[in-house]
């Protein structure tokens, strides 16, 4: 059992740090407009877009941001998460992007 354990915590701080990553990406304006839940929320709509596209022949997404930015909003204030504005949640994804690129350059 402590193999299932770890790996729930391993997960746990891995996630802890993409959120972290993302919120010392934000403009500080932005920042103060959402807490780590929030962004918590983000990522995980973020991951269900990707988990429901298909990649390329070469197993590359082809990204719309606005799309993705709009789907993100359009979701959080369809669940009464948050009303935010396209501009906000557009920095989340690019940071949410920008920190998975890096997780692959270090692959």
């Amino acid at each position: 059992m402590a193999g299932i354990d770890d790996e729930i915590l391993r997960g746990a701080e891995e996630d802890a740090q993409e959120v972290e990553y993302i919120m010392n990406y934000l403009p500080q304006e932005v920042k103060e407009k959402f807490c780590e839940d929030d962004i918590y929320y983000c990522i995980d709509v973020i991951l269900d877009y990707f988990m429901s596209a298909n990649p390329d022949s070469e197993g590359y997404y082809d990204i719309d941001l606005d799309e993705l930015t709009d789907i993100v909003v359009g979701k959080a204030k369809q669940e009464k998460i948050g009303d935010w504005s396209h501009d906000d949640v557009f920095f989340i994804v690019q940071a949410e992007l920008d920190y998975n690129e890096q997780l692959e350059d270090e692959q």
